[in-house]
């Protein structure tokens, strides 16, 4: 049997740092995995276009653009299935209810909207809240999980991962992509979080890992209803917000009818 790839975890420090994090719970680890680990997963991961070679997912939308996203596990490299395998392992899972108190938490084999997420230069993510449920497999959207694996990042690259709080108006958190640190935040209506634009020079890419966990239990408070990403303006991206955004999130609106009557059309000629 395999050592866990993941470093000791000093569970009731990090309980504490995420009950009393604002703007909402969440916890910065440093030095996540084992360091030989790290080093070995972070020369595992592939570029933008193996990435985009081996199936991964391109966006160039609006606010979502430069990134490609991988989610198929048997195309990860092994020390990346390895890291996957530890995210989802009965022991972490036990950790990750004992830090944030959320318990009957549930790992994502398909990881939907997971995997392997490489960035490029000019690459950004916009602010933004989750999709909260996987509505065909009855899951509620609990916690975000991301690890950092990249060698060398230089600070003025841009590419931190930003938190903000409910009304998009201050960043209260940003947090560098350097190897081997992890931040673990919660998955709520307001926990509002986007990327930095990425100015890293050609030949360096932004890379991470993300996994998320559900329950089949709704969270406190919640309304019964559904929604996907929901993206929001950072206080200076005046046009932007007032007319981009809208723009973008009719176009998916239009696609998602579209795609959705595909699938019941489908449905229907099958069950003939």
């Amino acid at each position: 049997m395999r050592e866990s790839v993941i470093a000791p975890l000093d569970v009731p420090k990090l309980r504490e740092a995420f009950a009393t994090s604002r703007p909402f719970p969440w916890i910065h680890v440093e030095r996540f995995l084992e360091p030989e680990f790290a080093a070995e997963a972070a020369a595992a991961m592939p570029t933008f276009e193996e990435s985009r070679a081996q199936g991964g997912r391109a966006f160039e939308f609006v606010n979502e653009v430069g990134k490609v996203q991988l989610c198929d596990a048997a195309q990860f490299p092994d020390p990346i299935r390895r890291l996957n395998e530890a995210l989802a392992s009965p022991e972490f899972m036990a950790h990750l209810e004992a830090i944030t108190q959320i318990p009957n938490l549930l790992p994502d084999p398909l990881l939907a909207g997971g995997g392997i997420h490489v960035t490029g230069p000019q690459g950004r993510l916009d602010v933004h809240v989750d999709f909260n449920i996987i509505e065909e497999r009855a899951l509620h959207r609990r916690l975000n999980i991301l690890i950092y694996l990249n060698p060398v990042w230089e600070r003025h690259w841009g590419g931190a991962i930003e938190l903000w709080d409910r009304q998009v108006r201050n960043r209260a958190v940003a947090i560098p992509p350097e190897l081997n640190h992890c931040l673990l935040f919660e998955t709520s209506e307001i926990s509002y979080h986007g990327v930095e634009p990425v100015t890293c020079p050609p030949g360096v890419e932004r890379k991470s890992f993300a996994a998320y966990y559900y329950t089949k239990e709704p969270p406190p408070g919640w309304t019964g209803k559904s929604h996907t990403t929901m993206f929001r303006a950072r206080p200076d991206e005046v046009l932007k917000g007032a007319v981009l955004m809208p723009l973008e999130r009719t176009q998916r609106a239009l696609r998602s009818r579209y795609y959705g009557a595909r699938r019941r059309l489908k449905r229907l000629l099958t069950d003939r």
